[in-house]
């Protein structure tokens, strides 16, 4: 085993006081788990992926994701630091603008993920904590960590903007704009076992609601993979003290 263990990246996890200035009411739920079995696309995540498909539909956040406040708020919070919604989405938003065409079948793992993000309306990611390096960090970037993407089939390397929200571990960027694009290193592959995911919330979401999409979550995966284990973790945003 290489990375941090569960404990380990969700002890470790922090979120900078400059981000908690930006949004006070931001928390994420943090959901670590191992004993996965990773693979190509399977029947679960394909029927999971339809109703999220249905869901989205019927509230009408397939023609304008905006209509739920949620899915504002992310347009609100990408502004706050510089970043044009409408150009470079929210992965909400992302997904939910996808389902009239039919969301992607990509992986066992990531359907899932993907299928509760669109049921729950609200961002999830999936990182391979064995390619993570020590513990999650959210902060405001300086503008020279690196953020590893693929370009025309190559193995790239791009940096953020200064104050940029982004996650990062001791070897980088995993996450661009809070949750708009993840780095190749800490992706979910086909040989994925280890895995943690982050779930991003803000007012008007409640803890309630975050909780009911993480144990979503954590049902489909132990539907997936029955002995798999997991922890979790609620993390709160706080400022400065005065």
């Amino acid at each position: 085993m290489t990375g941090p263990s569960m404990q380990q990246w969700l002890d470790g996890a922090t979120i900078a006081p400059e981000v908690a200035e930006l949004r006070p009411d931001y928390r994420v739920l943090l959901i670590a788990a191992e004993d996965l079995i990773p693979g190509p696309s399977t029947e679960l995540g394909d029927k999971m992926l339809t109703d999220a498909e249905a869901q989205a539909t019927a509230r009408g956040e397939a023609e304008d994701p905006t209509v739920n406040p949620h899915v504002a708020a992310w347009h609100e919070a990408f502004r706050a630091f510089g970043a044009k919604p409408k150009r470079v989405r929210p992965s909400v938003d992302a997904l939910l603008r996808r389902v009239p065409d039919g969301l992607p079948r990509i992986d066992a793992i990531t359907d899932l993920y993907n299928a509760v993000s669109v049921a729950h309306a609200l961002p999830i990611g999936g990182e391979d904590l064995d390619h993570y390096s020590g513990p999650p960090r959210l902060v405001r970037a300086r503008g020279d960590e690196p953020f590893e993407i693929m370009s025309g089939g190559q193995a790239s390397t791009e940096h953020p903007r200064p104050g940029e929200v982004v996650w990062a571990d001791a070897e980088g960027v995993t996450c661009r704009r809070w949750n708009w694009r993840q780095c190749v290193r800490t992706r979910l592959t086909h040989s994925t076992t280890r895995a943690g995911f982050i779930l991003d919330a803000l007012h008007p979401m409640d803890d309630a609601h975050l909780d009911k999409a993480g144990q979503a979550l954590i049902d489909a995966l132990k539907q997936a993979s029955p002995s798999a284990r997991f922890a979790t973790r609620l993390l709160r945003a706080e400022r400065h003290p005065a």
